[in-house]
């Protein structure tokens, strides 16, 4: 009796939460499905018969290049992501201390303001009129102010920028779990540093690396605004297409097929995440 209770306690305080995400996730992603098997008609309308040509198009060859560009992206802001934050969430679990708190306050300084802000802060200062060609300029660095804006590095920049937290936060939790023993045992059997991170640290985060990985890559492959900003037209993404099909070419069907199969691949990593976590 005591138990159905609060069973029934559970499910009432769950309801607000699920119906939320019902209404306003569940049921725009099936109605975004339902418009990517529409067609475009005339004038940016939608004729609802049911078809395959979107996903069709989505697959033309002519639309490779945006993918190999976007997962260039996306899997090289992992990677530096996975590079600068190890070291960042090592430091924060094993020796920043008392400074542990301020630190990770800091690294979430991103999140707390807007990224139209950030971005445009950022064009201030990678501009060829900018605050860092201006001071390369003044101390003799350089002769001639540098076209570090909307290029790959500018994007790349941004991305880091914006996403290391995301990579970090997976990272430093996961380190934090890691019985301090297991290390201290590690040094009492003779094993020096090195060896006690590759034997025992390492293997024992691998489950916040798949995560932060995962949460960085995935994101990444639908980011239009970096590329919109600092990149411009030259560094078309996978964002940028979707985004340009539902503001500027109004093709919403097409676009809708196009964030289905980029929420099909975020689901499939997801899944594969969940795979992989029991067994870490």
């Amino acid at each position: 009796m005591l138990s159905g209770r609060r069973s029934a306690a559970s499910h009432l305080l769950l309801a607000p939460a699920a119906a939320w995400l019902i209404v306003f996730l569940v049921l725009p992603a099936l109605g975004l499905v339902a418009l990517s098997l529409a067609r475009n008609g005339a004038y940016g309308t939608v004729v609802w018969s049911l078809n395959l040509d979107n996903y069709r198009r989505a697959v033309d060859p002519r639309y490779v290049p945006v993918l190999l560009r976007t997962l260039g992206f996306a899997g090289a802001t992992t990677a530096l992501c996975l590079i600068l934050g190890y070291p960042l969430a090592y430091f924060l679990s094993f020796r920043a201390g008392r400074f542990r708190g301020a630190l990770i306050i800091a690294l979430m300084v991103p999140f707390w303001t807007s990224a139209l802000v950030a971005f445009y802060s950022w064009m201030v200062i990678l501009g060829k009129e900018g605050l860092l060609n201006s001071a390369l300029l003044r101390f003799g660095f350089i002769s001639a102010p540098l076209g570090i804006l909307y290029t790959p590095f500018s994007v790349l920049l941004g991305l880091v920028y914006f996403y290391l937290p995301f990579t970090v936060l997976p990272l430093y939790g996961s380190l934090e779990k890691i019985p301090r023993s297991y290390v201290e045992a590690a040094y009492d059997l003779g094993a020096d540093r090195w060896t006690t991170f590759l034997k025992v640290t390492l293997p024992l985060s691998l489950p916040g690396v798949i995560a932060g990985a995962l949460l960085t890559f995935i994101p990444c492959l639908g980011d239009f605004l970096t590329a919109e900003l600092l990149g411009g037209p030259r560094y078309y993404l996978l964002g940028n297409l979707i985004s340009n099909q539902f503001l500027m070419a109004q093709d919403w069907p097409f676009g809708a097929a196009l964030t289905t199969l980029l929420l099909a691949g975020m689901i499939g990593g997801l899944w594969a995440y969940r795979r992989w976590e029991p067994d870490a």
